[in-house]
């Protein structure tokens, strides 16, 4: 296992280095820089030509791209062309507030997903089956923005239950419970979202597998269906729902932004939205590239996670 980790950390290096060129590329293929929004419109050109030139983004395009990289090597993401902080701040006061969201949300979803997607696999077309199908479509088809602002109208407006958008309330010392009110709204909105998808592969991942010989032969003996299912039909019903997950956890960064720009949520998916309006190419360019990284450590995890649930992959 561990020359198997090796290699694809080594695999790793050169991947990210063609992310971090694809990602500069689109970046400043766009049209317009962030000197047309900084600066008045009724300003000479004369003006803007020495406002760019100080941002480095009149160079051409492979200097300006391997100078990026330089100070990203030294642990240098840039400085903010909206704020003139630097980004690694920027970020790192985002990361905090979109984890706790997409976290918990997250944790939520499968919670409920796994139970509910083994119960239907168990009972097909019972009205279990039937009633998490629902539920699952209801998850798929609504658009977040739409669910958003159904809770923040039924929950806020109408019956005052919980805030409709924010981390803390304004002007109180805030604290845990102000918190939880807070995320109840846009962590429901995201649980439902990820739900329908993870219940639907959860059910049919073990109904599959229900339906194989060594099941009938489990079931033939008369052992009980607590060990069928759990001992006999879960492990092998993992393999999809492991790739699924590691697939989703960059999300847990970049998965959120409209459920944050809807409920004002300060994270990751606010910040995206507020770098794209003011041409940030600094902090659009970190965000992506924090997001590449999550992609390769969510495909490795998957990958160890294989081994893991079944006994028959061996990475030797």
């Amino acid at each position: 296992m561990s020359r198997y980790l090796i290699r694809r950390l080594l695999i790793m290096i050169p991947v990210l280095i063609g992310i971090t060129f694809i990602n500069f590329c689109i970046i400043n293929l766009a049209p317009g820089d962030a000197v047309d929004l900084m600066i008045d419109p009724n300003v000479s050109e004369a003006d803007k030509k020495v406002r760019r030139e100080a941002l480095g983004l009149d160079d051409p395009f492979l200097v300006r791209y391997f100078g990026w990289m330089r100070e990203l090597v030294r642990g240098n993401l840039g400085y903010s062309y909206a704020t003139y902080e630097p980004v690694a701040k920027r970020v790192g006061e985002r990361v905090k507030p979109t984890l706790i969201l997409g976290g918990v949300s997250m944790l939520l979803a499968y919670a409920l997903a796994l139970p509910l997607g083994i119960a239907s696999a168990v009972k097909p077309y019972s009205w279990v089956d039937y009633l998490t199908s629902l539920l699952g479509l209801a998850g798929v088809a609504l658009p977040t923005f739409f669910s958003g602002l159904v809770f923040i109208y039924v929950f806020s407006l109408k019956f005052d239950w919980f805030p409709s958008g924010g981390m803390h309330s304004l002007g109180q010392p805030g604290g845990g419970a102000d918190l939880v009110r807070h995320m109840v709204l846009p962590v429901l909105v995201l649980t439902l979202t990820n739900i329908g998808l993870i219940l639907r592969l959860v059910r049919s991942s073990t109904l599959e597998v229900l339906r194989q010989d060594y099941i009938r032969t489990a079931w033939a003996k008369g052992l009980p269906l607590r060990l069928v299912v759990f001992r006999h039909a879960l492990r092998n019903s993992l393999i999809p729902i492991i790739t699924m997950a590691g697939l989703q956890l960059p999300t847990l960064i970049a998965g959120s932004v409209i459920t944050e720009q809807v409920f004002q949520w300060p994270g990751m998916g606010w910040l995206t939205v507020q770098a794209i309006l003011s041409r940030d190419y600094p902090t659009l360019m970190a965000l992506n590239l924090l997001a590449a990284i999550l992609v390769l450590i969510g495909n490795l995890l998957a990958d160890v996670l294989y081994g893991v649930v079944d006994p028959r992959i061996r990475y030797e």
